[in-house]
């Protein structure tokens, strides 16, 4: 279960949260209708709107999770805030034509629901007058539009803010697997996170003159855009490595029988900060320093690891690609993983490692240069 948030069900094994920042809107919809002197039922109504506008947010996000299961990608969850849906997919495909088909999936669902909304409309004879949208005012005239009609509109408006081409939105991720097609996915990240940083910098500039949100938006794509670029290039410099290079032998053994006490000192003693819990040679679970934290204030030192361990952790063969490992771990809760081989554990990786060895050779690739 995830902190802070409501789970309200599943389907095809991906849950649903709503994260409790959510209801901060939903209490602001209904204030800022009683300050605009509407009565409760108005209220009452701009809120049902909120949580119908949301449900579309959950397909939405749906629809990336199913079609990322088609290509064998996990989504460990959807979570929805106040600013949209999140679903939490173990990786992004790295075939150009599955990206595409995963991040165009999102936008698709709301095209489609605005498509049965419209043909709702039309057969209803509730289509209003497009008269009717040109100089009133914007919450009134919210307001005086069929219900429909106004979902109709946002799920347009979703699609279409969606497809700005600049990470993090789908457009972003549609760009690069349109641009690697003809090139190295690296390039094409590069390329894609520019225009998006670029664009980021337009809304930016508008935001000051026309909208101030705007801004709050560009800063949000602006810094989505150099965090994707900085994620694609550090996997592409982990190409050619397997676990096995980044393999730490020498670590802390618990057993489930140790208390919190003996992991304290072991965490001031050493520069480790999670911990393998093993017990008869099997792993038991993993002890992060959150759940150790957690742990003392809410049982004491004295109280055994074995009630504060994970369970959700990832096994790792030595073998495994690198950039693989980086993405699962950068998708996990934990920062650790234990490398089973022939279902023996013969060490661990973290991302502590992996950074270490992106500085060495980052050093080793300077110190040519400056050689030559």
């Amino acid at each position: 279960m995830k902190k802070w948030s409501l789970y309200i069900g599943s389907y095809a094994s991906i849950k649903v949260f709503i994260h409790w920042t959510f209801w901060i809107i939903i209490g602001w919809i209904f204030l800022m209708h009683y300050n605009m002197g509407h009565g409760i039922y108005e209220g009452l109504w701009g809120v049902l709107f909120i949580l119908a506008l949301f449900g579309c947010v959950v397909l939405h996000e749906f629809g990336h999770a199913l079609t990322a299961k088609r290509y064998h990608i996990l989504t460990r969850d959807i979570t929805i805030y106040p600013i949209g849906g999140v679903a939490s997919l173990e990786a992004m495909p790295e075939k150009p034509r599955q990206e595409l088909l995963v991040a165009i999936a999102g936008p698709a669902v709301n095209l489609g629901i605005a498509a049965i909304l419209l043909i709702y409309l039309q057969y209803t004879g509730k289509v209003p007058d497009l008269s009717m949208l040109e100089v009133e005012n914007q919450n009134a005239h919210m307001l005086g539009r069929p219900f429909g009609f106004n979902l109709f509109a946002a799920n347009l408006i979703l699609a279409v803010f969606n497809l700005i081409p600049a990470f993090p939105m789908d457009g972003g991720r549609i760009l690069r697997a349109v641009l690697a097609f003809t090139m190295d996915r690296p390039r094409a990240t590069r390329i894609a996170a520019t225009v998006g940083q670029f664009l980021a910098i337009a809304f930016v500039f508008f935001g000051f003159f026309y909208n101030f949100w705007l801004v709050f938006i560009g800063l949000f794509i602006y810094l989505g855009a150099g965090s994707e670029a900085v994620y694609e290039s550090t996997k592409s410099a982990l190409s050619g490595y397997t676990a096995k290079d980044v393999l730490m032998r020498k670590f802390t053994r618990l057993v489930p029988e140790d208390n919190l006490e003996k992991v304290v000192q072991v965490l001031l003693d050493s520069q480790e900060q999670e911990f393998i819990v093993t017990k008869n040679n099997h792993i038991h679970g993993v002890l992060t320093r959150k759940e150790l934290i957690k742990g003392l204030s809410e049982y004491g030192k004295a109280s055994p690891v074995s009630r504060m361990v994970r369970n959700d952790y990832l096994t790792l063969h030595p073998t495994m690609a690198l950039q693989e490992v980086y993405q699962k771990l950068m998708a996990s809760h934990c920062s650790v993983a234990p490398v089973l081989d022939n279902g023996q554990l013969i060490g661990i990786v973290d991302k502590e490692n992996i950074n270490e060895l992106l500085m060495v050779n980052e050093a080793i690739k300077t110190e040519m240069l400056l050689n030559k």
